[in-house]
């Protein structure tokens, strides 16, 4: 296994190996290294469901695909419960995964709830000949980068992140429309977010879109927001991931954010997720 870092401290590649045939050891060390890191690239995988589920299991626990109000016979199709289809694809006249063709805004994965994955692996199968890149900003880094007044400013403020849309920006389906951020449903986090593992602090910013920052008006919620959000995705600290079939990225939400460019809805694009629930033996 060889690491090549795309940076000194965010994104590395990983080359030579076969994440389906890691020993103990060889796993161990990649672990620590998507701790330095951030984000893991490692290209040419050989992976089914099954393969992505038992590699992606060693993390920590597997969330479940949100099944919903399913159809019984809808739910005996599926052929992994604890991966998910993101795509654009549609057969028998309905999409086979989610969030199709748009661009999907800065995001963290499912902030809004109380306890969100640690970790988002990500295999590439079906890939555009343009579009559908995947961008991601390193937080820890723009944390550094926010001047002294600020970070002083939001020390021991939270973000309240809205529940009720997408990525993409759709209304989740039993959530009611609203337009007033302080109405959105959702959890509360630190702005500033000390990672469990490596003690490092990050902003933990969730998405842009109906956040609001409890105990200020709505008014100086937004201005401080996008006071912070300036910082959040810099060039500096973003690097873009242009995907080939067998990519699998490995990316930490609680240090790095992500977002994805739109494509043609006549090409065809199909990626599978699993995401990592956080381990019961992280440190507190």
């Amino acid at each position: 296994m060889r690491v090549m870092p795309i940076s000194d401290t965010f994104v590395a590649d990983i080359t030579e190996i076969q994440v389906s045939r890691l020993n103990d050891a060889d796993f161990e060390v990649l672990y620590q290294t998507w701790l330095t890191y951030g984000v893991l690239r490692i290209r040419d995988q050989e992976l089914d469901e099954d393969g992505l589920q038992r590699f992606s299991a060693r993390f920590g626990p597997l969330e479940e695909i949100p099944m919903g109000r399913m159809p019984e016979a809808q739910r005996m199709k599926i052929k992994n419960r604890f991966v998910t289809q993101l795509s654009n694809i549609i057969e028998n006249g309905k999409p086979i995964g989610g969030l199709g063709n748009s661009e999907a805004s800065w995001h963290s994965d499912m902030t809004y709830v109380e306890t969100p994955p640690p970790a988002s692996i990500l295999l590439g199968v079906e890939i555009p000949a343009t579009g559908g890149d995947t961008y991601f900003a390193d937080q820890a880094a723009a944390f550094d980068a926010l001047p002294p007044a600020l970070q002083e400013r939001i020390q021991t403020l939270t973000i309240k992140h809205d529940a009720a849309h997408t990525s993409v920006g759709s209304l989740r389906p039993g959530f009611e429309a609203f337009t007033d951020p302080r109405e959105a449903p959702g959890a509360v986090h630190p702005i500033i977010r000390v990672h469990e593992e490596t003690g490092r602090p990050a902003l933990y910013l969730g998405r842009r879109e109906w956040a609001y920052i409890p105990t200020l008006t709505l008014d100086e919620s937004e201005a401080l927001l996008n006071d912070i959000w300036r910082y959040a995705a810099k060039p500096p600290y973003v690097w873009r991931q242009s995907w080939q079939p067998g990519d699998v990225i490995i990316w930490d939400n609680r240090r790095v954010l992500h977002r994805r460019d739109d494509f043609p809805q006549s090409s065809r694009r199909l990626m599978k997720r699993c995401q990592v629930l956080a381990r019961s033996d992280a440190a507190a």
